[in-house]
């Protein structure tokens, strides 16, 4: 397969991972669905997220993708709700992020 052609999928999953970060995001805006906006958002955006995962798993082994996906949208939103919303973030917590970024990295050294 051309590299071009490979590299499309690489985007589909960094798209699904914007979208699923947003979904997350939206989910927390939600307030419990009492918000109709992000309520409606948060489903907008989880629908178009697993429809972006369907076509990176045609190129991309789903034990790499699922994990790179997953991975980077925990890091992520662990980041955001300390920085955003103003979660608090423990030392175990921070080992725990590591941990998920040190065995995605593995998973992917190791395709």
């Amino acid at each position: 397969m051309p590299k071009e052609a490979l590299t499309l999928y690489w985007a589909c999953l960094a798209g699904a991972i914007t979208l699923e970060i947003a979904g997350t995001i939206s989910m927390k805006l939600s307030q419990g669905f009492t918000r109709t906006v992000p309520s409606v958002l948060l489903f907008v955006f989880y629908i178009a997220s697993f429809a972006l995962m369907t076509v990176a798993v045609k190129r991309i082994d789903a034990s790499v993708s699922y994990a790179i996906w997953s991975g980077v949208g925990t890091t992520a939103i662990a980041l955001i709700g300390v920085f955003w919303f103003r979660e608090t973030l423990t030392a175990v917590q921070v080992a725990s992020i590591v941990l998920i970024v040190v065995g995605v990295i593995g998973l992917r050294v190791g395709a």
